[in-house]
Parts: structure tokens; sequence; C-alpha cells
């Protein structure tokens, strides 16, 4: 072979053999607590301090522990109430989230803090991981969710129960297919993993490159008949394309009779859940009816007359009614010839999302926070979202349309400037910034339609005051006492009618008529 045509031979055998390789899923792989990039079972890991502002990296200093496990970021008691990374995500794009804890006692303290874990503006669960850290092992949690903007925060929160330093070990947003349970309403719903098992097959966990999204498949087997069958599945057909390997096994019985299964393997809450069960006979040349059953749940038929094939079947619900220990029975119908069989499960849990706060708003305060400094503050994530974790300082409105209604930063030791992106505060009734150590000027607050008060003495403004206040029709209040302010007191506010306007301790000129104060 001449060598030119030998290097488009290897070439060409690169390029396919690159394009036959599985390609890990978009997303982010972060590795909190760490501080370097690091290459992990051939996963690029990122450090998160790109993601996040504060907490503090922390070592976990085990012997044999897994790498990704080996640091964390904890965060302190004393500070906010929720502490949150904020990724880039692509605006409607659907993520699988999967935060990881693991303790490891880095505290000093003999159990680890339980608290809340937040997406966006809902409160996704509880965080407890005393039982896995009893045994050594560390909590994954599991969840899919839209994306609503161009950013996700992903947030740890302290709640009645948390009595010590929170913390997280990884946090992994994954983009996955737009098929993948698709029969759910994600504008209002999220999916929280409970359950997601391959029957029959007593394996490591089945996940990527087996799984393209790179969901966990636990292994599950039970006193019932496990076989192990390869055939011809196919996932292509099924609309949340699951690994074609969870066909390859399953749990059967011996003789044609039912087959009963507590699954999954955990006590739930009174709610409704998301279920989808997978089957596919290959115990070779089946006739038409040799494999017929119904599945019931709880004592509800689910399902009537299956009839799994090679190629493989899935069947599934949006909402259906669970609590306590759930019981699966596979009923074989009159006349078939084998007893039921069952390959692979999935259950979860339906969030119903709190909302976000008007995206204009979010812009408007993350402005407002970069001009501050010494600020007390630890503004993160949602500002008005969930209501108990509500930024400090923010009253927001109610119904479905959250908007930042009042500022109330009185007394807080806040020096820097105001930006003029606190005017795209439209909803503002209220601004109170009172008693700080504010400088510049005063920004042009005429957009701001229905703000009522106006409170910004005692700082260290400068500058004129803007004519345009004078054109908010429902402005009451105007205290700009004990600042630097200089020029002359705008026409516009002397003569308003139902005014409070107090300025006095500033440098006005000799020219300024006195307003009454």
């Amino acid at each position: 072979m001449a060598p030119f045509s030998l290097l488009l031979f290897l070439l060409f055998s690169l390029f396919t053999t690159i394009l036959s390789q599985p390609q890990y899923p978009k997303g982010f792989l972060i590795n909190c607590g760490a501080v370097i990039p690091s290459q992990i079972n051939g996963r690029q890991w990122l450090p998160d301090s790109p993601y996040i502002s504060s907490g503090t990296p922390r070592i976990i200093p085990l012997p044999g522990i897994l790498p990704a496990l080996s640091t964390l970021r904890s965060f302190p008691l004393s500070a906010s109430r929720k502490f949150c990374y904020t990724i880039p995500v692509y605006r409607t794009g659907k993520y699988l989230v999967r935060t990881t804890y693991f303790y490891g006692g880095f505290d000093g303290r003999d159990l680890p803090p339980v608290f809340d874990q937040i997406v966006d503006g809902t409160v996704w669960s509880v965080v407890n991981t005393t039982e896995d850290y009893r045994n050594g092992l560390s909590t994954y949690y599991e969840g899919v969710f839209l994306a609503k903007g161009r950013t996700m925060s992903i947030c740890v929160g302290r709640n009645t129960y948390t009595d010590s330093e929170m913390f997280i070990s990884t946090l992994e947003l994954l983009l996955v297919g737009n098929s993948l349970y698709n029969s759910t309403d994600f504008s209002m719903y999220g999916l929280t993993t409970v359950a997601r098992h391959n029957f029959g097959y007593g394996g490591p966990v089945l996940r990527f490159p087996d799984d393209q999204f790179d969901r966990f498949w636990r292994p599950f087997t039970d006193s019932n008949t496990a076989i192990t069958s390869p055939g011809n599945a196919s996932a292509s057909g099924i609309w949340n394309l699951p690994p074609s390997k969870v066909f390859d096994t399953a749990l059967t019985t011996d003789q044609v009779k039912p087959m009963e299964l507590q699954w999954p393997p955990v006590s739930l809450p009174n709610s409704n859940y998301s279920i989808a069960l997978y089957f596919a006979d290959n115990r070779g040349n089946l006739s038409a009816d040799s494999t017929v059953f119904n599945v019931s749940i709880n004592g509800i038929e689910f399902y009537h007359n299956l009839k799994p094939t090679p190629s493989g079947v899935a069947v599934f619900v949006t909402q259906w009614p669970l609590s306590g220990l759930t019981k699966l029975v596979l009923t074989p119908a009159a006349g078939s010839n084998l007893g039921p069989l069952i390959s692979a499960g999935e259950v979860f849990g339906i969030l119903v999302l709190g909302g976000r706060t008007v995206t204009r708003d979010i812009i408007a305060l993350e402005g407002l926070r970069k001009n501050l400094q010494n600020s007390p503050l630890v503004w993160n994530g949602d500002p008005c979202l969930p209501r108990e974790y509500s930024w400090t300082g923010i009253t927001c409105s109610e119904g479905s349309l959250v908007r930042v209604v009042a500022l109330n930063l009185s007394n807080m030791g806040l020096s820097g400037s105001l930006s003029q992106g606190i005017s795209n505060l439209t909803a503002l009734t209220d601004i109170l910034l009172g008693n700080n150590n504010l400088s510049g000027p005063i920004p042009d607050l005429s957009p701001l339609r229905r703000l009522e008060r106006l409170h910004l003495q005692d700082n260290q403004l400068s500058g004129e005051i803007p004519p345009s206040l004078g054109n908010i029709v429902r402005l009451r209040e105007l205290f700009l006492q004990n600042n630097n302010l200089t020029g002359e007191v705008p026409s516009s506010l002397k003569g308003k009618s139902g005014l409070n306007l107090q300025t006095s301790g500033n440098q006005f000129s000799l020219s300024s008529a006195t307003p009454p104060s």
C-alpha cells in the first residue's frame, strides 16, 4: 500500500473509531472543594470555584477514598441560609442533576448534618446521609429538571434540623435527550429519582457507556428466578432510551404462577409517582401467547394482557398513588405457557416546581450586588424562591409572576455605589438604603413608576438630585438628608403635592430653597 493511501486508511480508521465510541453527555462534572481539574475514570472533573463564591474547600484524609469524594465544600451556619452553585445551561434544555454527599467527619463531629437541597426556586429534597455514612457509603440524589433560563442554581439550605456546617462533595449536570420522560410537563414539574433497577442482574451499577446519559441502573435480585438471555432488544424505539443491556437479564418464576416483588425496596411517603417498567422475552422461539400476564401495583391493575417481545417493550404511567411499601404482582393470563418476567423499572417522585423570579429582576439584583462592597449579604440562587430562602432584605410579590417589590437594606454597613440597573426593578414600591456608606450619584429612577418610598439618608452620596424623581407619580417619601449632594433641589420636587421631602445636611447652593423637613 502506498504511503499516502496508508495515511488515508489510518485517518479513516481513527475517524471511524472516534465516531463509534459513545460520547459522554454534555454538561458539567464538578468536584466540590477541588482546586484543580482532574481526570477520574477517563472523565474530566472541574474545580468548583468558578461556580460559587462562598464556602470553604475541605480535604477528606481517609485511606482508599474515591478521588471524587476526597474533597468537599462546607458552608457555615452563621451566614446565609442557602448557598448556591450557579451553572451555565442551555435554556429549555432538560438536565439530569446528580448531587453526591460524603461527610467523612470533616468537622470532627460524629454525625453529618441534615439540610435541604434546592433547584432554582424549588426545595428538591432533604439531605440526610446519616445511615449511609454509618455504613461507610456516600449518598447521591438524582432528578430531571428543565432549564428555564441561561443558568441553573443548585443550592444547599439550612432547615430546622441543621445543627452543623452543610457540605457537598460532587455536582453533575448532564444534558439529556428531549424524548426522556416526555410524558411529564417539565414546565410545571421536576422528577426526582426514587428507584432505578436492573432486575435479575447482580453485577456493578450499569451506567455510561451502557447508558448514554449516565443514569445509574442498580442491580436487583430477590427470591424469584434470575435469568440471563441476551437477545436483540433495542431501546431505540422506547421514548426514554434505557440501555439495551437492561433487557439482557430478568426476574421470572420457575412455574406458570404469579410473581410478587416488593419494589421499590423502600417505604414511600403518600404521594403520586411516575412509574416505568421494562420487559423483553428472549427465551427462544415463542408463540404469540407464550408469555402474557397482567401487572398490578398494590392490588390495582397497572397493565392488562402484557405481551413482552424479544425486542423489548415499556409501559409507564405519569401519576400513580403510592404509600408505604409497594407490592408489584405479575399474574399469568389464561393460556400462558411460561411464567411472567420483568427486566427493569424506574420510579420517580413528582416535584411541583416553585417557580422562578422574573429574569430581569435577577439580572438587576446581580448588578446591584456587584456594585456593593463590605456587604454582609450572601445573595445567590433565586432571590425570591423558595419563599423560606428569599434573599436578605428582599420582599417579593405573590402569584405566578414573581417580582421584587421592596429593598430594605438599611443599617447594613454597605459601601460602594448604586448601579443604574436598579431602575430595571420596575415593580419596586420601596427602596430603603438609609444609614450605610454608599457613595457616588443617585441613578435615574424614573422607570420605577410604582416607587412610593426612597430612603437614602445618612450615606455619602454625591452629585445632584435627579430632576426625574419628580416624575414618579406615586413617590410619597424622599429622604436624602446627611449626604454630600450638591446643586439645587429640583423644582419638580419642591412643589410636588403629597411628597415628604427631607434634604437637610447636604451641600446645596444658597439659591436652593430649603424644602420642609
